[in-house]
């Protein structure tokens, strides 16, 4: 029976080791991406792309707090999750307040940079995504990380298609509405991590 508890510990320490080491990993990606795209969204007058930036910050949060419950019980991921899920709302308005600002004052942003950052982005991602999704069925608290790199994805490529239609029409109007999709796609998510957690803790 001592043999069988100590192996399923091993076992549970040796999984929580495999999670550390992707999560690592994913944070150092998403930490050096978020100030990539803060800054050339920037330069670039890029909604897009600075809402995209945040969604890299809300992701190096989501993998921080992730680490440092590998290793506690349900209560500690259920808690994580629910800070992750908050986080992702807070940075949805934040998305939000800039596309209005850009609404009410319209600037083109510039294409060539949008897209050179954009599939940067989407390459980093995929890695990401990659790393995560052998994990994603572990428990909550790498389920949660696994849907914000998914949403990632869905970013990258609105972002990219944005940078498209800047081009063929000269507007900023697509743009503007990927800074909109990705605020609708936070807080969708958020409600939904939101909601597992809710059902965990009961």
């Amino acid at each position: 029976m001592a043999d069988k508890c100590c192996g399923d510990s091993k076992s549970i320490n040796d999984l929580a080791s495999r999670q550390a080491k992707v999560l690592w990993i994913v944070f150092a990606i998403n930490l050096v991406m978020f100030f990539l795209e803060f800054i050339y969204g920037w330069i670039a007058n890029s909604t897009a792309l600075i809402g995209d930036s945040l969604d890299m910050l809300g992701d190096v949060l989501a993998y921080g707090s992730s680490l440092i419950v590998v290793n506690k019980g349900l209560s500690s991921k259920v808690i994580a999750s629910k800070f992750k899920a908050y986080t992702m709302v807070v940075l949805g308005l934040l998305v939000l307040s800039r596309a209005i600002y850009r609404f009410i004052f319209p600037t083109i942003p510039e294409v060539e940079l949008m897209t050179i950052v954009g599939f940067t982005a989407l390459i980093a991602n995929l890695v990401c995504l990659f790393l995560l999704t052998r994990h994603k069925d572990d428990d909550i608290n790498f389920k949660s990380v696994w849907v914000c790199s998914r949403n990632d994805i869905i970013a990258n490529v609105s972002v990219l298609c944005a940078a498209l239609l800047v081009y063929k029409f000269h507007t900023p109007l697509p743009d503007l509405l990927v800074g909109f999709g990705i605020t609708f796609l936070f807080i969708k998510s958020a409600s939904g991590i939101l909601r597992e957690a809710k059902n965990l803790a009961i």
